[in-house]
This record gives structure tokens, C-alpha cells and sequence, in this order.
């Protein structure tokens, strides 16, 4: 039986019970080092005017009804990255959230509708410094999972060592023979370039495919079953073209300042140095939405707020981990909804 079907059944709930304490131990043993680290944990509210503007995240929809019954269209967000950075706006200089989030057309074994990130920001700091904040979570879950060794559909992963780090264009000629940066030099993606190449290693494509679209498929079919395994790996110096919230590296405008954490081929962690240029950042959004609308048919609005408070927002580092999945490969578990209290039933079932 599914963990999302009956969850509340005695049988089912005595099973998933260790996991779930498990993922108890652990956010406290997060928040902690959060504050040892002179962070301040925040909330942030759910309903938002925009639940962000990337062109593959599907939101949930709501209505806001006032006492005269006007309606005013929100959206239940997909982060609480605009929020967050609006208080870096407002001058807080370390900040972190346990925050429930809200995805829609999302659902399997890494996937649920509704799930938890762990999301985190510093002010005037490199992005490079994240990278050892993700390795000290990953400690400290396998600290308090009393489990060193983490596997996820036959790839194992030990805790607790040095890390693996690549760039994009490193993994692509590895992995899939592909040299990537020139095919996005200068920022601008060459389509026809990137299409011949990724052929060419095998990987299918289609007539329409896009720049990013080729690019995904390579990713997915080539370079991500290779990462996270036998240590984590960090992925950084995203293509400019695959990082719509991040800022260039500086004399380099073809990568950007993003970097994700795999884990036994499981993506944990996606961050950035942050773009702060409102204009810049505006025309980015933008773009995401006009793909989102050949692609699927709508588009979200901009949060014009957000926009405002990049003017006075810092310099800064941010990064958003799935809570769930890290629980998951810290308990052996095969699904985020084995580690969430009350996952969403599925009524297919």
C-alpha cells in the first residue's frame, strides 16, 4: 500500500513512524546550527501575487475574496525566495525557513504536491560558502540517522568525506562528449549548435526543442545518473541560459553563479549568487513567461513588490534544499511521502 493511501492505518503509521521522528531529529538538529551559525528563522507567507516566474513551475491558483466579494487572483507559492529576499531588502543579513511549499503537476517518488524546503540566505557572502553549508546538513542528518552510507535505487553515497565538484561544461564533455560554453557564448544560446552535439552522443530530440530544451535532455539522460555517487557532488557554473535568478560570473557571461547537491543521484540542493539587478532581472522573467506561454498555454504576473526591494537588496547567497528528500535518503526510504506526516492521498489508489 502507498504511503500517501491509508497513511493514518495503524500498520502503515507504526512502519513509517522511525522515519518521521527521524525527520523531527533532524530539522532540530538543523535549526540549531542555523542559529549557532547566527541565522534567524523566519515564516513566509504562503499566498502571493506571483508564485514565481520560472517556466516549468506550475502553481496552485486561489482566489481572494474581499467583504464586498471583489476577487483578487493569488497563488499558493512554489518558494519563499521573493519573500526572503525582500527581507534581505528590508536589511536581514542571515536568514533561513523551514517553509511549506506548493507545486502543482508534481507528483512521484521525489515529488509531492506539497513539501517542505529548507531555504536559507547570506548577505554579502560568496556562493562558494554554501557549498559547505549543504555539506555540514548533510552531517548532521547523517549524524542523527546514525547512518553514513546513503543509497537511492542501487547508487550509494558516503556522508561525511570530500565532495565532488564539476561545472556544467566539465560534466557535458565527461560524461556526453559535449563541449557546452560554446554553444552559449557570450550568454546567447546557439540552438542548432547544442542540437548537432547532443544527436550525435545519442540523446533524442525533438523539432521544436529549444536551447534549454536539448539542454535538459543531456542533463537528464547523461549527466545526472553519473552524479552524487560514490560521494555528493556539487554541479556549479550553470549556463547563463539555465539560471534566470542567478548572477553572471564576474568577466564570464556565458555561466552564472548556480550551483545544485547530488546525493546517490538524487538532486538535494539548488543555489545561487544572486542576481540584484531589478532591469536585468525583470527581462529574464519576462522571458521565462513568454516560454512558459508558447509551452503551456498561461503565464504568471511579476511581483512587482519583489522587483522594487532588488534595488536595495545586498549582495548575496541563497540556497533551497527539498527537506523531504534529504530525510528520505537518511532513513533508507524509497518516496518523500514515507517522510511526510500527512502526505496527500492519492485517490488512484
Amino acid at each position: 500500500m502507498p504511503a500517501s493511501s491509508r497513511w493514518w492505518s495503524l500498520d502503515c503509521h507504526r512502519d513509517r513512524r522511525p522515519g518521521l521522528l527521524l525527520r523531527n531529529r533532524i530539522k532540530a538538529a538543523i535549526r540549531e546550527w542555523f542559529t549557532s551559525q547566527g541565522f534567524i528563522e523566519i515564516d513566509a507567507g504562503a499566498l502571493a501575487v506571483s508564485p514565481g516566474n520560472e517556466t516549468h513551475l506550475h502553481a496552485f491558483a486561489t482566489d481572494l475574496v474581499g467583504t464586498a466579494l471583489d476577487r483578487r487572483r493569488l497563488y499558493l507559492h512554489t518558494s519563499p525566495e521573493l519573500a526572503m529576499k525582500k527581507l534581505l531588502a528590508a536589511g536581514e543579513e542571515r536568514i533561513f525557513a523551514f517553509a511549506p511549499v506548493y507545486r502543482n503537476r508534481e507528483r512521484g517518488a521525489l515529488h509531492a504536491p506539497e513539501f517542505t524546503m529548507l531555504e536559507w540566505y547570506r548577505a554579502d557572502a560568496d556562493y562558494t560558502l554554501l557549498w559547505d553549508d549543504c555539506l555540514a546538513i548533510l552531517g548532521l542528518a547523517a549524524q542523527e540517522a546514525e547512518r553514513a552510507r546513503w543509497s537511492y535505487r542501487g547508487r550509494e553515497a558516503e556522508i561525511g568525506g570530500a565532495f565532488q565538484s564539476l561545472t556544467l561544461d566539465e560534466a557535458f564533455q565527461r560524461y556526453a562528449g559535449i563541449s557546452l560554453l560554446d554553444t552559449c557564448a557570450g550568454g546567447v544560446a546557439n540552438r542548432e549548435a547544442l542540437l548537432s552535439r547532443a544527436e550525435a552522443a545519442g540523446v533524442r530530440t525533438a523539432a521544436d526543442d529549444t536551447w534549454s530544451d536539448v539542454f535538459s535532455r543531456v542533463l537528464v539522460e547523461k549527466i545526472e545518473p553519473n552524479l552524487g555517487h560514490p560521494r555528493p557532488t556539487i554541479l556549479y557554473e550553470y549556463p547563463s541560459p539555465e539560471a534566470a535568478l542567478a548572477r553572471a560570473v564576474p568577466g564570464r557571461p556565458e555561466v552564472a553563479e548556480r550551483f545544485e547537491l547530488y546525493v546517490a543521484g538524487v538532486e538535494l540542493a539548488n543555489g545561487f549568487g544572486e542576481l540584484t539587478d531589478p532591469d536585468e532581472q525583470r527581462r529574464r522573467l519576462i522571458a521565462e513567461m513568454d516560454e512558459k506561454a508558447r509551452l503551456y498555454g498561461e503565464r504568471y504576473p511579476l511581483d512587482e513588490d519583489f522587483l522594487a526591494a532588488l534595488r536595495h537588496m545586498p549582495p548575496a547567497s541563497g540556497c533551497a534544499l527539498g527537506f523531504e528528500r534529504l530525510v528520505m535518503l537518511a532513513a533508507g526510504a524509497t518516496s518523500v511521502d514515507q517522510v511526510i506526516w500527512t502526505p496527500l492521498a492519492d485517490e488512484s489508489k
